[in-house]
């Protein structure tokens, strides 16, 4: 199967790498301790980052969680996505002896 790389975001010149550009969540992810408890949501809503991502984990489209969440966008799922990666970017275990 042939690939478009410009579709891909190949980079040319050194190497020919993919780049991907990281979102900043920022915009779009707040925590607040007087909504949900400080848990992270989509800014101007009730709708928590981990709802977002159980059902994404869960099998649904994002065309399916913006046809049951009319007020989010692409750039929202997108936004908890960049988040939880964040998270789990920053986490380290240590070993316990």
């Amino acid at each position: 199967m042939e690939r478009d790389d410009e579709a891909f975001g190949e980079a040319r010149g050194e190497g020919c790498s993919i780049v991907m550009a990281q979102m900043d969540w920022h915009d779009r992810i707040s925590v607040n301790p007087r909504v949900l408890v400080g848990k992270p949501v989509i800014k101007g809503t009730r709708i928590a980052v981990e709802h977002i991502l159980g059902v994404l984990a869960a099998g649904w489209s994002h065309a399916q969680v913006l046809g049951s969440y009319p007020g989010l966008s692409e750039e929202d799922i997108l936004a908890c996505l960049a988040y939880a990666q964040g998270v789990v970017e920053q986490e380290r275990v240590f070993p316990v002896s």
